[in-house]
């Protein structure tokens, strides 16, 4: 199992960003899956979740009604479409595998990690 997470960029804020993340792997139609993000010295935190079959989703307050996650299973896919991006929003970003104990935790029973994660920056 596979897992890359692409797109991030440099942009001003205001402006949009679409990361995309791939997990290679048969049974990803039954994987639910996060977007994390992370700032050096800080722990990880979660940003947002889609369930396995991209009916249902999940946002952390500071990015909802500007960040949107899909789910395109015949792609092996997720997108995480950022809108009105803020500098605060400045992370490394990571997708992963996830399953919900009180919160979103990385589901264990899928090998593919966090994988390298992409960097989004957002200037003032």
């Amino acid at each position: 199992v596979q897992l890359q997470a692409s797109g991030g960029g440099l942009v001003q804020a205001g402006d949009s960003l679409r990361p995309s993340c791939t997990i290679s792997a048969r049974d990803f139609r039954t994987y639910a899956v996060g977007w994390f993000r992370q700032a050096p010295g800080k722990d990880r935190e979660f940003v947002a979740a889609i369930s396995y079959s991209g009916g249902s989703t999940t946002y952390d307050d500071s990015v909802k009604g500007r960040f949107t996650i899909s789910k395109d299973n015949a792609k092996s896919t997720v997108y995480l479409q950022m809108n009105s991006l803020k500098p605060e929003d400045t992370d490394v970003y990571f997708c992963a595998a996830v399953t919900f104990c009180g919160s979103y935790k990385l589901d264990p029973s899928v090998p593919a990690g966090w994988g390298q994660g992409t960097q989004v920056t957002v200037s003032s």
